[in-house]
């Protein structure tokens, strides 16, 4: 119902907006200020939306929760959108995703009302230590003089493969 009623309601604030704003200024600079809030519009989220991947993928490299990071990414992403659609009301509510506060205070809203019933990557159930047991997920490497166990099949020398290759590897 939610949904219906912001596809319902976003174009008609638009109409109303287009048409106060045009009456007033006149249509040649409200054309100009919906192509300008675009153009700026995209190199704010472009600039942003780097800096929310490298936060994304160092959450993952120090094999952190990525929620927050992601979040923030997938909120960049909408107001990228939202700027992209021309209307002064999109405009507003895409330049206000791009506020890192409105972000977090979006994502307190939303966290209130989620709950995350288990969050694991790479074998590890955030938080808390890894499990010894388990070593096949375990992205630490080994120690020296640490005997890491596995099984291997020799390949007789002279044998060769039964595909042909994909040019990547010497044969």
């Amino acid at each position: 119902m939610w949904l219906f009623l912001a596809f319902l309601m976003v174009p008609l604030i638009e109409i109303g907006l287009f048409i106060q704003v045009g009456g007033l200024i006149g249509l040649w600079p409200t054309l100009a200020i919906v192509i300008l809030t675009a153009i700026l519009g995209t190199a704010l989220v472009r600039s942003q939306g780097i800096k929310a991947l490298g936060d994304v993928q160092g959450s993952f490299s120090r094999l952190e929760d990525p929620t927050t990071p992601l979040a923030h990414g997938a909120m960049i992403l909408l107001a990228g959108a939202l700027l992209l659609t021309p209307g002064f009301f999109t405009d507003a509510m895409g330049f206000a995703l791009l506020a890192p506060p409105v972000r977090l205070a979006v994502m307190r809203y939303v966290s209130k009302r989620v709950t995350v019933s288990r969050f694991e990557m790479g074998g590890r159930t955030a938080p808390g230590p890894a499990p010894r047991h388990d070593m096949r997920h375990d992205p630490r490497p080994a120690a020296p003089g640490e005997v890491i166990e596995g099984e291997f099949t020799e390949v007789p020398q002279g044998k060769k493969p039964n595909h042909p290759g994909s040019g990547w590897t010497k044969h």
